[in-house]
């Protein structure tokens, strides 16, 4: 495992502007003011992180606590961060600081008051730092309170290099032409897409690549706040180019009835698997993770990407997610809690995750040599370059009733036109009348 940079110029400068640094040859910079300045308090943080994640997201506090003397501690939360957090503030033991995983979440928790607002300083770095949306989707009602420290790559189709060679194509730039090159795998004897139908974001975020390159980020945030109604017809014109890819038994792996017995993990095994039955699959950045952790695939010779091309006249989409950090009023430490935010502004903070692996800063200042592979520094500038064009997942800013619970609203609809994706215009009325009642809730 490589060792964390300390001494990359863009980090130590932004790290020193940021903390109020002296030096950046000499000492330790200190996050919080001082040099062990935050020694003898105790930082709890919340997250969904477990495994890997919660292991790298570990070395992350370490640093931490080696520059500034505090101590953390992290409690996973697993998928309801929701009902985990909110469960502690009412039993008196709440956490410091909390990785909020969904926009919407993010909104939630300010609306209900439990949130304080970035420190002076953090938000200095965030406007340093960042491209403007992060602050956007980090701030409700004007007032900034989550820090985007992890980002995920939504925009990514993740292909075996020997299955397109073999087959002869090339990655695509268009949306048109992946399809054509998908009837070009799937004559050389593989289907061209595994699709997770199982699960329903996968089919979210296929939708929201599609709508937001054929429709426009405009409309894309307006249907996002629904501003607008899914009875659009820009919406049933996304979901008529979802279905031809849907329909089309040459182009996915098991048809529909096998799409929809796939769940993710299921999906990158298809094509990444012992027994190859794909070519490609579309999901974020962390497709690789799944590629090299479980099947041994090394990223950039026996995995690679491309981005999820332009549909029509439109442009390339990038859609991403990521999870916020966040201080909570009812913590016991605020001020360790607002230093250690500090500390995540900065691109050395990043810098620890990234070398690791299994990580995207939205942090414009981490130097790209800071990721341990040439796949993963593309992903990463693909997505700080798109600047204020990348727009945050669609599903993870609607209410969790609609785009984030199993068996239901979004999810459901989309698994639902997967079975059959004959009527668009049914479907966009189905969705519209689930997300009038989220809203509404």
């Amino acid at each position: 495992m490589m060792r964390r940079r300390t001494t990359l110029l863009t980090g130590c400068t932004a790290l020193a502007l940021t903390l109020g640094a002296t030096a950046c040859g000499g000492g330790p910079v200190t996050a919080g003011g001082g040099d062990k300045a935050l020694g003898g308090q105790t930082v709890t943080v919340a997250g969904v992180w477990s495994g890997t994640e919660q292991k790298n997201f570990q070395k992350v506090l370490d640093a931490f606590s080696e520059k500034t003397g505090a101590k953390t501690q992290f409690v996973s939360t697993g998928d309801n961060v929701s009902t985990v957090v909110g469960s502690k503030i009412e039993g008196g033991n709440a956490p410091d600081v909390v990785m909020v995983p969904q926009v919407g979440v993010l909104k939630q928790f300010a609306q209900k008051g439990w949130l304080k607002p970035l420190s002076t300083k953090a938000q200095q770095a965030v406007a340093a730092n960042y491209a403007p949306v992060w602050k956007d989707y980090g701030s409700v009602d004007g007032t900034l309170y989550g820090l985007y420290f992890k980002a995920a790559h939504k925009s990514t189709v993740w292909y075996s290099p020997d299955a397109l060679t073999q087959a002869g194509v090339k990655p695509p730039k268009t949306y048109d032409e992946m399809l054509k090159a998908g009837h070009t795998v799937s004559d050389s004897g593989l289907a061209a897409f595994s699709v997770a139908g199982q699960d329903g974001w996968p089919l979210t975020d296929w939708f929201e690549n599609i709508y937001l390159s054929q429709a426009g980020p405009e409309k894309y945030d307006a249907l996002a706040a629904h501003k607008l109604k899914w009875t659009d017809p820009s919406v049933v014109d996304a979901l008529t180019t979802l279905g031809k890819l849907f329909k089309d038994k040459e182009l996915i792996a098991g048809g529909q009835k096998g799409a929809l017995n796939t769940d993710f993990p299921g999906s990158v095994e298809k094509v990444f698997g012992p027994k190859p039955e794909a070519g490609m699959v579309y999901e974020g950045d962390f497709v690789a993770g799944v590629a090299k952790d479980q099947f041994g695939k090394k990223i950039g010779e026996d995995a690679n990407f491309f981005p999820f091309p332009a549909v029509g006249a439109g442009k390339a989409p990038v859609v991403s997610g990521g999870d916020a950090a966040a201080v909570l009023k009812d913590g016991k430490n605020q001020k360790a809690a607002q230093a250690l935010l500090e500390y995540l502004a900065t691109p050395e903070a990043a810098a620890v995750w990234a070398e690791a692996g299994g990580f995207l800063s939205p942090n414009e200042k981490l130097d790209l040599a800071s990721y341990g592979d040439a796949v993963t520094r593309a992903t990463a500038k693909s997505l700080v370059q798109a600047g204020d064009s990348v727009r945050f997942d669609m599903s993870d800013q609607a209410p969790a009733a609609f785009g984030g619970t199993k068996g239901a609203g979004e999810w459901k609809l989309l698994q639902d036109f997967l079975r059959d994706p004959s009527d668009a215009k049914g479907t966009a009325a189905k969705l519209e009348a689930a997300a009038v009642k989220a809203y509404q809730g």
